[in-house]
């Protein structure tokens, strides 16, 4: 059976400005977020980075296991009252969510936060080594999953011609068992090859 898209983990990405003059109280205050959003169930990791010492841009990213369990961080009284208390320095300019298709784009999550040891009391938080990149462009995506998809659907239809009688099938029936049979194919084997060979090509000029 496939997983719908709210059981797999969720990545939200989060580009702020913030006043250069309160660098220190940012900084005690991204921390502090991270804190909070450690304490909620589902929680798989966060961190945040500047994107230099003179830059008033900030990015901020943390993982949730699901939808819920993120909706849950982001609806609660606690995550108002941390995004209040950084309104005077902080403004929001750009959030992004990644998963589903464009989550199998991204490089490795653990690339992006500083890992700790599982001794460790809590989950790993602290900033983060560089600002998640962005998605390579609509087309190069679906060039990656043409290339996955136009061979497997060929073996797929070769493979089916042999079932007796499969021709005769109604044209549904065929694609109805086609696609329930190369869904699963596609998430968990096709696409994560191709993207893991294309990755070069994918990650040339993302900023």
């Amino acid at each position: 059976m496939v997983e719908s898209e709210a059981s797999h983990p969720i990545t939200v990405a989060i580009e702020r400005r913030i006043d250069p003059t309160r660098a220190i109280e940012a900084t005690s205050w991204m921390q502090a977020g991270t804190d909070l959003a450690a304490g909620f169930t589902g929680f798989l990791g966060s961190g945040w980075v500047r994107a230099g010492e003179t830059s008033d841009l900030w990015y901020m990213l943390y993982r949730f296991r699901d939808i819920p369990t993120l909706e849950a961080w982001e609806q609660s009284p606690q995550r108002e009252w941390w995004l209040e208390s950084g309104h005077a320095f902080a403004r929001e300019v750009r959030v992004e969510r990644r998963t589903g298709i464009e989550g199998w784009f991204d490089a490795p999550f653990a690339t992006h936060i500083e890992s700790r040891t599982t001794t460790d009391a809590a989950p790993a938080t602290g900033p983060i080594q560089q600002p998640i990149p962005a998605a390579p462009p609509r087309w190069k995506q679906a060039v990656t999953i043409w290339l996955g998809f136009f061979p497997t659907n060929l073996l797929a239809s070769w493979l089916l011609g042999f079932v007796p009688g499969f021709v005769e099938w109604p044209l549904w029936a065929r694609v109805l068992l086609a696609t329930v049979l190369l869904t699963p194919v596609m998430t968990y084997a096709v696409l994560p090859w191709v993207t893991r060979m294309l990755r070069p090509w994918l990650q040339r000029g993302r900023a």
